[in-house]
């Protein structure tokens, strides 16, 4: 008797929609003459991992590799003794811009912290869409002394943001933002960290929001 096949859930992704993919994400195609060689699937396979990696909305890394990003983190600074900062970071009112003004606004807004953010961060940082209007940033080598400073400069920097909307029309935007810290004696994981920053997050929006709450103690 031959064995029954193997069901798939899912059909494999064909080469054409592969370059669909990359294409409608902006990233430059593999060079034609080279189709079908090995550097020619390289460079197909290496766009859809980065893809995979990234929010197609604002370009910025997505929760997965947050999730990675904050647990090789924790090892550096397991090894360095260099302390880390975390910040959530959430836009305030959102769901009052998708209600009133719709989705399309909801996403330039999105898109404009998202700049916003990217001009506030070193090469070594991380910085993630970690889901729906909120953002993370990974601050290595952060002083506790200094991050107070650090999470209100991101605060001003997006609240200088003027988003145009509509033609003629533009709005103002405030974030909330929560930080803790992971310091080389306090154990405790990604997700742990993670909640942290969450709850200083709640604690600035509890407060009317538009302001940074760094956690003081572990």
């Amino acid at each position: 008797m031959k064995p029954a096949p193997i069901a798939r859930d899912e059909e494999p992704l064909c080469l054409d929609d592969a370059l669909r993919l990359l294409r409608h994400a902006g990233l430059t195609l593999p060079c034609r003459q080279d189709a079908g060689s090995a550097r020619w699937l390289q460079a197909v396979i290496d766009g859809l991992c980065a893809i995979a990696c990234r929010d197609p909305l604002t370009g910025l890394v997505n929760r997965r590799q947050l999730e990675t990003a904050l647990a090789r983190e924790l090892g550096r600074v397991a090894r360095t003794g260099q302390p880390a900062l975390m910040l959530m970071i959430d836009i305030d009112h959102f769901k009052q811009v998708n209600d009133t003004r719709g989705h399309a606004a909801g996403d330039l807004v999105l898109a404009a912290v998202a700049r916003a953010l990217q001009a506030c961060i070193r090469p070594m940082d991380t910085l993630a869409r970690s889901g729906g209007d909120e953002f993370a940033m990974i601050l290595p080598g952060c002083p506790p002394a200094s991050g107070s400073a650090i999470a209100e400069r991101v605060r001003q920097q997006v609240r200088q943001c003027q988003v145009a909307i509509a033609p003629g029309q533009q709005a103002g935007v405030t974030v909330s933002i929560g930080g803790a810290f992971a310091l080389q004696q306090a154990d405790g994981s990604a997700l742990l960290w993670m909640e942290r920053a969450d709850r200083q997050l709640y604690r600035a929006k509890s407060e009317g929001g538009d302001r940074a709450c760094l956690e003081t103690k572990q």
